[in-house]
C-alpha cells in the first residue's frame, strides 16, 4: 500500500540521511556493540547535517521545522539499516529530550543550550527511572530543594539512555517530598558539576551499543535557573511529553518489523532445502503473509498518528495504542521471521538475531503494555 504523508523534501531528506547512515554508522555498528557505546562525535556529525534539532529555531542553529515526519524517517532508516543499537541515542536526543527545552525553557535557558543541542556538541538524556520505581514516578526519591538561589539534589536514577555521554539531563525529581504529583519539577542537571557522578554502563542483553547508565547525585548543588518552569509543575510536563516518546518508540518498532520482514524475504528466496528455496514452502509463504499483513495495518495507524501529532490532536490513548501494539508486533514478527532462518538465525552476524535481542526491551521502556493497556482501559470508564 503506498503511503502518501511524505512529499519530495521528506524522500530527500530520507536519502540523504540513509547515505549517512551507510557511511558513518553501518561500517561502525559491530565495534560500537562491542564497546558498548557510540562516540560523541556522531552526535556532532549528525548535527552538521542536519539531523539532530530539525525542530529547533534556526536563530539557535536548528532545522526551523516543527514536522515529525523527518523524525519519523530517521527512526525507520536506522532500523531498516539494522543499526538500531548504534542510532537510538540519536532518536532519544531528538524525539524525547528536544521536546522539554523548546516547551519550557527561558529565552535565556534557550540561548545558552539549544544551539550545543542542535549541533550535537550538547548530549541530552532524560532521568526519570529510579531503582525502586518503574512507572510509579510519583514514588520517586530524589530530591531538589531548594537553598536560596540553588537547588541541593540528592538521589539516584536508573536504566539512563545516553546516560555516558549526555551533557544536560533533564531530572525528574521532588521539590517537594510531602507530595505525590504535584511535589514534582524538572532541572537540568549538567555535566561537571560536583557530586553528580555515572556509575557503570549497564550491560544489556540487546542495544549494546546504546549506553545506559546509573546516575548518582550527592548534594549536588544546581542553579535555580536549570529549573524548567516552575515548582511542582514537573509531572504535567512529563504527561504532556508521553505521547511523542511513545509515538516515537511505536515507529520504530513498526520499522523494525519492517525490516526484519525485508531480510527474512531475501533469505527464504535464497536459501534451499529439499531442492528448493524455503520461500516456496506454504508455511513460509503464510507466515510472512501475515506478518506482511499486520505490519501494513499498524504502519497506516502510525502515518496517521504522526499527521495527529503534528496537528496537536494525538491524545494520550491513541500514542498508548500505538506503542504497546507496534512493540508487541515487533517482538512477534521478529521472532517469527528469525525462526524461517533456521539456525542461522541464531548466529549474531545475522542482523535478525541482533533484531531479535533489541526488541524484548520495547514492550518495557516507554510504559510497559500492561500501563498502556491501563491508560487505554481506564479511558473507556471502566
Amino acid at each position: 500500500m503506498e503511503r502518501t504523508l511524505f512529499d519530495d523534501e521528506h524522500e530527500q531528506f530520507r536519502d540523504s540521511f540513509s547515505r549517512w547512515l551507510a557511511k558513518e554508522i553501518v561500517p561502525n555498528h559491530e565495534k560500537w556493540n562491542a564497546d558498548g557505546i557510540v562516540p560523541r562525535e556522531v552526535f556532532a556529525s549528525a548535527g552538521a547535517q542536519g539531523y539532530i534539532g530539525m525542530d529547533i529555531p534556526t536563530e539557535y542553529g536548528g532545522g526551523g521545522v516543527a514536522d515529525f515526519r523527518y523524525h519519523q524517517i530517521i527512526d525507520e532508516e536506522i532500523q531498516a539499516a539494522g543499526v538500531g543499537a548504534s542510532g537510538l541515542g540519536l532518536t532519544l536526543h531528538n524525539d524525547i529530550c528536544v521536546p522539554y527545552f523548546l516547551s519550557y525553557c527561558t529565552d535565556e535557558q534557550k540561548q545558552r543550550w539549544l544551539p550545543g543541542i542542535a549541533s550535537g556538541e550538547l548530549i541530552t538524556a532524560i532521568g526519570m527511572t529510579e531503582p525502586s520505581i518503574g512507572s510509579d514516578l510519583a514514588s520517586m526519591a530524589t530530591t531538589a530543594l531548594r537553598d536560596g538561589d540553588e537547588f541541593v539534589v540528592n538521589g539516584q536514577k536508573t536504566f539512563i539512555t545516553n546516560g555516558i555521554n549526555a551533557d544536560l539531563v533533564v531530572l525528574a525529581v521532588k521539590t517537594d517530598p510531602s507530595q505525590r504529583h504535584k511535589g514534582m519539577s524538572i532541572i537540568i542537571m549538567e555535566r561537571g558539576l560536583a557530586g553528580f557522578e555515572r556509575g557503570r554502563n549497564l550491560d544489556k542483553i540487546g542495544l549494546h551499543a546504546q549506553d545506559t547508565a546509573e546516575l548518582f547525585f550527592s548534594d549536588v548543588h544546581v542553579p535555580a535557573g536549570n529549573l524548567l518552569g516552575n515548582e511542582g509543575e514537573g509531572f504535567a510536563m512529563l504527561v504532556a511529553n508521553l505521547p511523542q516518546e511513545r509515538l516515537s518508540i511505536a515507529i520504530a518498532g513498526i520499522a523494525a518489523a519492517r525490516a526484519a520482514i525485508d531480510w527474512t524475504l531475501a533469505y527464504v528466496k535464497e536459501r534451499q532445502a529439499f531442492g528448493q528455496s524455503v520461500g516456496s514452502f506454504q508455511n513460509s509463504r503464510f507466515v510472512l503473509a501475515e506478518a506482511e499483513t499486520e505490519v501494513t495495518i499498524g504502519q497506516a495507524f502510525i502515518d496517521q498518528c504522526v499527521l495527529a501529532l503534528n496537528e496537536g490532536r494525538l491524545t494520550a490513548e491513541e500514542a498508548a495504542m500505538a506503542k504497546w501494539w507496534s512493540t508487541e508486533l515487533q517482538k512477534r514478527t521478529i521472532d517469527r521471521c528469525l525462526q524461517l532462518h533456521g539456525g542461522y538465525g541464531y548466529m549474531a552476524e545475522y542482523p535478525i538475531a541482533q533484531a531479535y535481542l533489541d526488541a524484548r526491551v520495547t514492550t518495557i521502556y516507554g510504559g510497559t503494555t500492561e500501563i498502556m493497556k491501563e491508560i487505554i482501559g481506564r479511558s473507556m470508564g471502566i
